[in-house]
Parts: structure tokens; C-alpha cells; sequence
């Protein structure tokens, strides 16, 4: 198996669909696009040729209805992936995804069977797609029982993360980045899993903690770069998954270095930050030397213009300067 080899983040994806169709007929794939030249941002090129109309398909646009079906397909010993291309579209699915697919198993006492659906959605930015278009929902299903959350950060882990959900006996949600969309990096070849639940240091320091997710972590590692050249040697963590959270390992990390910045791609208030920066604090509230700081997108609604967006969304030096601000 080669580690050195490098494919972009949608090529990623779409080989652990492809390595997970194979191994698995009951794997399909639905979803609006996910058989059209576009293939979902090109996550799922050349799936349908593959493996025919019958596992990958098209869907209407009625995501309630789609999601019920997912939702029974995989109570009935099925695995199906049911992509979005917006997360925002992910609310016309909350009632199925929230009251049925992520209590299904509790509710019957495990009588029922498991519920292995993947739900995909891609958050987006960067081309005036404006307020419905453009959100970083993940937070909201940070709140239900059952589910489990991931938010990959590169071409690797996009497709480790697939292949662990696909293989996680429950519901898991997959929420990607259009600005990862651009890396690319070393894949291996064969079938892999990257554990759900568990982080990774990307970066070793002894100053900060930057914990982030997605994006944010490619952000992070930019912001490590030139916080180096100011003398402050940056730790970063990739959480990886937002459900189950490795907050263990985010206290095991401020104990070394006193201080603590979340970096997510969404709402701070009641979110994936706000969640990490409590639990820290229960576990290492001796080990700050300064008070935790949070980075995420406005409580405000996402603009259509470019100029506006382009000051709505965190930079690189933006994150800097309030870095820098917690050592005076």
C-alpha cells in the first residue's frame, strides 16, 4: 500500500465510495446530482457507469421524503450514502435524521436492528451562494443522540472517514468543505479507517493549542507558520469529528501549553467550539494561562456579496493578530 501517492479531496471521496461499492452491494448512493457530469463536485464521477441506475441516483427535491427512505433502506440491512450538496438542505431533513434515523436503535432496544446511513453535505463559500446556500450547520446535530459527526481536513482522512462511516453500524453525518475541495495530498490505496472520535496532532508546539476541524485546520497550520516567525510555536490538533469529541486529548494538550484557541467553521454560540472550550475546561482549568478564545464565522446571516463575504469569513491573519492577543 503506497502512502506517497497524491490525489485531490474529491477523487479521495470518491475512491472510498467506489472501494466501498465494490466490497459491499448493499452500499448506494443518492442524492441530487450524484449522477449528473457535474457528480457532485466530482465526488461521485464515474459511479453510476459502474454500478448502474440501481445504486446510484438521482433524487427529487424533497429532501423529508428522501430521508425517510434512506432512513428505512438502511432499518431494512441496507447501507445507503444520501449526499447534499448544501448543508442547508439538511434542515428539510431534521424530522427523519433527528426523531428516526438516530433513535431508531434505542427506542426498539436494539430489537429493530442498526441504522448504517451516511448522510453527506458540503458547506460552502467563496461564490456568493449567499444566506441558504452557504451555512455551516454542523452544530445542530452536535445536539441529538445517536448520531455521530465528522469533518474531514484533507485528501486522507476524507477518504478514512468515509470508509469508518460506512462501516459504523449507526448514523453518522459526513459534513465536507468546498475550500478543502482544492487540496490534494497522500491517499493510500487500499481500504483504511480512520477512527471516528479520535484527533491527531498535525503540528507539535509548546505556546497555543489551535483545535479545529475541516478547513479551519488547513487555516490553523497557515497560522502555526507565522506565528512561528513571531516566536510562538503553535500546536495544532485536527479534531477530526465533532461527535464523539477528543477533548481529552485538546486537555492533554493545553496542560502542556497553557493556552487554548478553537478554530470551527461555524457559529461560535452553542456550537462545536463552545462544547470543546467547556469540557477543557472542566478537565485542565488550572492549565490556562490566558482565558480560551473561539473563531468561527458571525452570528450573522452569510452575504451574497463578494466583498462582504470575503470580510465574513475568518483569514489567516485575522487569526493571527487575535492569537496574538492572548500573549499580550
Amino acid at each position: 500500500m503506497s502512502e506517497s501517492r497524491i490525489l485531490t479531496y474529491p477523487e479521495a471521496i470518491r475512491e472510498a465510495l467506489f472501494q466501498a461499492m465494490e466490497a459491499d452491494p448493499s452500499v448506494f448512493v443518492m442524492g441530487q446530482g450524484v449522477d449528473d457530469p457535474w457528480a457532485m463536485f466530482g465526488t461521485t464521477s464515474g459511479l453510476s457507469g459502474r454500478f448502474g441506475p440501481d445504486r446510484v441516483f438521482d433524487t427529487p427535491l424533497s429532501e423529508a421524503a428522501l430521508a425517510g427512505v434512506a432512513t428505512g433502506a438502511a432499518i431494512c440491512g441496507l447501507k445507503p450514502v444520501y449526499m447534499h450538496n448544501r448543508p442547508d438542505f439538511l434542515l428539510l431533513a431534521m424530522d427523519q435524521i433527528a426523531n428516526h434515523a438516530a433513535k431508531w436503535t434505542q427506542m426498539y432496544g436494539g430489537r429493530a436492528g442498526k441504522v448504517p446511513l451516511v448522510v453527506w453535505a458540503c458547506t460552502g463559500r467563496g461564490w456568493g451562494a449567499a444566506a441558504q446556500h452557504s451555512q455551516a450547520l454542523h452544530g445542530l446535530f452536535l445536539h441529538v443522540p445517536g448520531l455521530k459527526v465528522v469533518l474531514p481536513s484533507s485528501p486522507g482522512d476524507a477518504k478514512g472517514l468515509m470508509l469508518a462511516a460506512l462501516a459504523d453500524p449507526g448514523p453518522v453525518m459526513v459534513f465536507d468543505h468546498r475550500d478543502n475541495f482544492r487540496l490534494t495530498g497522500p491517499v493510500p490505496e487500499g481500504p483504511y479507517f480512520t477512527p471516528i472520535g479520535r484527533g491527531i496532532i498535525r503540528r507539535a508546539g509548546r505556546h497555543v493549542t489551535l483545535a479545529a476541524v475541516s478547513s479551519a485546520v488547513v487555516m490553523a497550520l497557515g497560522a502555526a507558520e507565522t506565528l512561528k516567525e513571531k516566536g510562538i510555536e503553535a500546536e495544532v490538533v485536527d479534531l477530526r469529528s465533532a461527535k464523539p469529541l477528543d477533548a481529552a486529548l485538546v486537555a492533554e494538550s493545553v496542560r502542556r501549553t497553557g493556552r487554548l484557541v478553537v478554530m470551527d467553521t461555524g457559529y461560535p454560540a452553542g456550537g462545536l467550539a463552545a462544547e470543546l472550550v467547556a469540557r477543557v475546561a472542566e478537565a485542565a482549568f488550572g492549565a490556562f494561562l490566558a482565558p480560551p478564545l473561539r473563531i468561527g464565522i458571525p452570528d450573522l446571516s452569510v452575504p451574497a456579496s463578494p466583498t462582504l463575504e470575503a470580510a465574513y469569513f475568518p483569514s489567516k491573519g485575522g487569526v493571527v493578530r487575535a492569537i496574538m492577543g492572548l500573549f499580550g
